[in-house]
C-alpha cells in the first residue's frame, strides 16, 4: 500500500516563523536562489538575477501564466456575525459560485449574508443554496461581480492571509494573463523585466502552459490521497506552440525547465495521457511522489515549500529525498525566506 511506502512523518522539518516571508523583496529577481546539481552532485548559493548564467542558450523556461483573481470577500451576515469567502469557480448561470466559507457557527444552507467593498459602500447580496461533505459551499450571489468586491487570497501564513495594497500587484507573475487560481504559481513571482530581457540575451527561450491553482494546494495530503494516488483536480491548457517548442528543444539538446511545481503538473500529466506530447486541456488530478519519474523535464525551478505538502514530495520525487531534506535543512541554517514570497531553488 503506498500510504504504508510513504511516511509523511519523513517528510517533516522544523522551520522557525521568522523564517517564514511576509512581504516580497523590493526587487523581485535579488532573491536568493539555491541550485542543486544533480549530476555533479553538491549545492551553491546564488541569486535569482544568476538565473541566465545558470542555462544554457537555447535552453527552455516553461511557465505558468494563469492570474491570480481576487476571490477572498468579507461581510457580515445577517445575524451580525463576520464571514469570509474564497470562491473556487463559478457555475454556469454566473451567479452560483462554489466556495469555502469562514465563519462562527454551523455551516448550512439559508444563511444569508452582505458583503462590502473596500473603499466604498457598495454591497453584494447572497445566501448559502448547499453544503457539500468536502465543507465546500455553493453560494448565489446576487447581481453584481463578485470579484470586483474582493481582495487578493494571501494563503493564511501571510499575515494570517490579510492582504494589503502591495499584494495586489506582487503576489501575481509579471507574464501572468488568463484569470482562474486562488493561489500564485510562486516560483514565477522573482522574475521580473529586467531579467526577462537578460534572460532573452542569453539565449534562453520561454513557453507557457496555464494551470489554474485551486484550493487544494492550501489542504494537507491524507492517507487517503496516498492510498488513492490523486490528488485535487486542477484545470490546466497546454498549447500546441508549447508542444512544438519542447520537441524542437529536445531535437537541439537542450533543457527543458518548468517554472514552479504548477508547469511540472501539466507537462508530466500530459505525457503520462499521450506516447508523445500533444496540445490538451482538461483537468489534472496527477500525484508526483518519490519513486515516480519524470518524462519530460530536466530541470526544476521552485519555490521552498510546506512540510509534508505535495509539493515536497513532487520536489524530492525529481532532487531525491535525502538531498531535498537536507537542501531544506541547509537553507534553515542559511536563513533562506520560505514559502510564497521566499527564495527559490533551481534543480539542474
Amino acid at each position: 500500500m503506498l500510504d504504508k511506502i510513504i511516511d509523511l512523518d519523513d517528510y517533516n522539518f522544523f522551520l522557525p516563523e521568522e523564517r517564514i516571508a511576509q512581504y516580497p523583496l523590493k526587487v523581485r529577481r535579488f532573491s536568493r536562489l539555491m541550485l542543486i546539481d544533480r549530476k555533479q552532485g553538491g549545492r551553491s548559493h546564488c541569486n535569482f538575477c544568476d538565473l541566465p548564467g545558470l542555462l544554457d542558450e537555447g535552453d527552455l523556461l516553461v511557465r505558468n501564466v494563469s492570474s491570480v483573481v481576487p476571490a477572498r470577500l468579507r461581510g457580515h451576515k445577517s445575524t451580525g456575525g463576520k464571514i469570509e469567502i474564497l470562491i473556487l469557480n463559478s457555475y454556469a448561470d454566473t451567479q452560483s459560485f462554489r466556495a469555502l466559507v469562514k465563519t462562527k457557527g454551523r455551516l448550512r444552507a439559508g444563511i444569508t449574508f452582505r458583503l462590502r467593498k473596500q473603499g466604498n459602500n457598495s454591497e453584494l447580496a447572497g445566501s448559502i443554496l448547499k453544503v457539500f461533505e468536502s465543507g465546500e459551499v455553493l453560494l448565489k450571489l446576487d447581481g453584481q461581480d463578485p470579484y470586483s468586491f474582493g481582495e487578493v487570497p494571501l494563503p493564511p501564513y501571510i499575515r494570517n492571509g490579510v492582504s494589503e495594497s502591495i499584494d495586489k500587484e506582487r503576489y501575481q507573475t509579471i507574464y501572468a494573463k488568463t484569470p482562474g487560481s486562488v493561489a500564485a504559481p510562486t516560483a514565477g513571482l522573482h522574475f521580473d523585466n529586467v531579467l526577462d530581457k537578460e534572460l532573452r540575451k542569453a539565449g534562453v527561450l520561454t513557453a507557457d502552459v496555464i494551470l489554474h491553482v485551486a484550493s487544494g494546494t492550501f489542504r494537507p495530503i491524507t492517507t487517503k490521497n496516498l492510498k488513492d494516488n490523486v490528488l485535487h483536480k486542477e484545470v490546466f491548457d497546454l498549447p500546441k506552440s508549447t508542444c512544438e517548442l519542447i520537441k524542437e528543444t529536445r531535437k537541439r539538446g537542450k533543457k527543458i525547465f518548468a517554472v514552479g511545481t504548477t508547469t511540472c503538473r501539466v507537462l508530466e500529466s500530459c505525457a503520462r495521457r499521450e506516447a508523445t506530447l500533444l496540445p490538451q486541456r482538461g483537468e489534472t488530478d496527477l500525484f508526483i511522489k518519490p519513486g515516480d519519474s519524470f518524462r519530460v523535464i530536466d530541470g526544476l525551478l521552485t519555490n521552498f515549500h510546506l512540510p509534508r505538502s505535495s509539493l515536497l514530495l513532487l520536489v524530492a520525487a525529481f532532487a531525491g529525498k535525502e538531498e531535498t531534506l537536507a537542501a531544506y535543512r541547509e537553507a534553515v541554517k542559511e536563513k533562506y525566506r520560505f514559502y510564497s514570497y521566499g527564495d527559490a531553488m533551481l534543480i539542474k
